[in-house]
């Protein structure tokens, strides 16, 4: 447990801003924004993706110049886009972005960036590892400290960021999305963590999307809607459910009207089946062990299981990016068992990964690229010119210089298509995910702008236009609504539905029962590789639970 490294000056709130504006462009990110935090709550910073919550956490932590206004940090004045004269006021900030070194082992990195008191300038190994034992463990990290940053999945490291940022001397802790890569037992831990940092007299501010979130762990909470403070610091005893939604979402419009999915042509009743499929263990999760399952026309099957116990193994075995060691796997009545991963594209398999930013969408490629490329001629054509900053988490690289541009990846594009049909030019191209990602609701301002230029809901709106098009006929969805907001987590099972309704299959991987409960007709636990129980519907939440914990083997 950390102490606060000072209280504020008699009176003085924790967090002041004034009049905080920020524009990127033509777009405003935050407008006249003024707030007041008082020191010692837990404070909720709510709104809907692309509201500016990142961005007022950004100009809070001094990572981002405002255009007008300024920023107190316990009674003290931060200089515009002073990341050090934010800290040193005591602001500790987690980001939605990791920043812990892959190369380095979980202990190492933590001492590394951290900056604890007491730290010295040598080390022996096991000496860290036992330093940070049980900050890991209390955070409800499963790590190995021993283990290189780079080998943990996505969920691990978002902990490890979080233990990072509570190991400091803070009297402000700012967390930007922490829960979004935790599994539910793991968020109750944080929010545990927080109220005894809170009642040790540090201050929280922590941007929460779920709404029964903010609820179970915010003292007020604090609404933004396109750029503006619409509502707070509110109490939460006196904000009803109601209210609080009517403030995020503002007046009824319709954006997220239900985007049309085509009726989908299938064969077989049977859309994809694996059968005794087995797999090689991968650095942080077990490998499948005989492995059966099918995914009927028309229907949702869910599958859950606490996060590591083989959930990746099978999408990445789907999907043709893992070898099997036994078993087969059919698409549409197809085997596609030894089948590269365009072949299964081709034969109607879609996916929705796990990490839209890492796994999704190449962040430093235009959004017409990310939409089209990949439909038309695999990943690797599009990593090719554009290699991933933080990457494809399952590529294979093709060879080949790396700063041809857009025409080039034209040309590229022209050649698979002339094998198909008539040459279209870059400008159908563009235009062809203009016409996408609009049909889809897709929040931006030119194809040309690069992925990364995205809000998170956003980027998920990309993947779908690009992922649910003509040709689907089985679906795989990983964690398709973690991160969203509230809003967008509907629009995303709208979608779901629809395409269950026009006849695909839909595999849906998720850590949230209550998503699985609602969407699936037919529901899977996995645990240690293995698929240890399956339910039909309605669902019993104490059976489903013994099978993830193992009680059910």
């Amino acid at each position: 447990m950390t102490a606060p490294s000072g209280p504020a000056p008699a009176g003085a709130p924790a967090v002041r801003c004034r009049s905080l504006g920020v524009s990127f462009g033509a777009v405003r990110a935050l407008h006249g924004v003024s707030l007041e935090l008082a020191p010692g709550r837990i404070h909720a910073l709510v709104g809907q993706n692309g509201a500016g919550k990142t961005t007022l956490a950004k100009v809070l932590g001094g990572l981002q110049v405002p255009d007008t206004g300024d920023v107190h940090i316990a009674g003290k004045e931060i200089p515009p886009g002073d990341v050090s004269a934010a800290k040193a006021a005591g602001l500790a900030m987690v980001h939605q972005h990791f920043s812990l070194p892959p190369s380095f082992t979980v202990a190492e990195a933590l001492e590394l960036t951290a900056a604890r008191p007491g730290g010295r300038a040598v080390y022996r190994r096991g000496d860290l590892q036992q330093r940070w034992r049980d900050d890991v463990a209390e955070i409800g990290g499963t790590a190995a400290l021993s283990t290189r940053i780079r080998d943990l999945p996505v969920e691990a490291r978002q902990s490890l960021e979080i233990v990072r940022a509570l190991a400091t001397e803070a009297s402000v802790l700012l967390l930007d999305e922490p829960t979004a890569l935790l599994t539910p037992v793991a968020t109750d831990a944080l929010f545990e963590r927080l109220r005894h940092l809170r009642d040790s007299g540090v201050t929280v501010l922590v941007v929460l999307h779920k709404l029964r979130e903010v609820a179970a762990v915010a003292d007020t909470v604090s609404v933004l809607r396109d750029g503006e403070l619409v509502l707070g610091p509110a109490e939460m005893s006196e904000v009803s459910q109601g209210r609080l939604s009517d403030a995020i979402v503002g007046p009824a419009d319709h954006a997220d009207d239900e985007v049309g999915v085509r009726a989908i042509a299938h064969d077989q009743e049977t859309l994809l089946e694996l059968a005794g499929v087995s797999s090689g263990e991968s650095a942080f999760e077990p490998g499948l062990s005989g492995v059966d399952l099918r995914v009927e026309a028309g229907e949702i099957v869910g599958v859950a299981g606490v996060e590591g116990n083989g959930q990746r193994s099978l999408v990445s075995v789907i999907a043709g990016l893992s070898p099997l060691s036994e078993g087969s796997i059919h698409i549409d009545g197809d085997e596609m068992t030894a089948a590269a991963p365009a072949r299964r594209r081709m034969r109607g398999l879609r996916l929705v990964p796990f990490d839209r930013n890492t796994e999704g969408v190449s962040q430093s490629a235009p959004l017409w690229l990310n939409q089209s490329a990949l439909r038309l001629i695999g990943r690797e054509g599009l990593e090719t010119l554009y290699p991933p900053r933080r990457g494809w988490v399952h590529s294979v690289h093709s060879p080949g210089s790396s700063d041809r541009g857009p025409r080039q990846m034209a040309r590229l594009l022209n050649d698979w298509w002339q094998r198909r049909s008539p040459l279209i030019s870059l400008r159908q191209y563009k235009w062809q995910a203009t016409q996408a990602m609009d049909r889809w609701r897709v929040r931006y301002d030119n194809v040309t702008q690069p992925a990364e230029s995205l809000s998170g809901g956003n980027i998920q709106r990309l993947i779908l236009s690009r992922e649910l098009d003509s040709g689907l006929e089985a679906l795989v969805a990983a964690q398709p609504t973690r991160g969203l907001d509230f809003a967008a987590t509907e629009f995303v099972r709208r979608s779901l539905r629809g395409l269950r309704d026009a006849g695909a299959g839909v595999l849906l991987i998720s850590s949230d029962l209550d998503e699985l409960f609602e969407l699936s007709d037919r529901l899977l636990v996995m645990y240690g590789g293995q698929i240890v129980a399956r339910f039909d519907g309605p669902y019993d939440r104490r059976a489903v639970g013994d099978a993830m914990t193992g009680a059910v083997r």
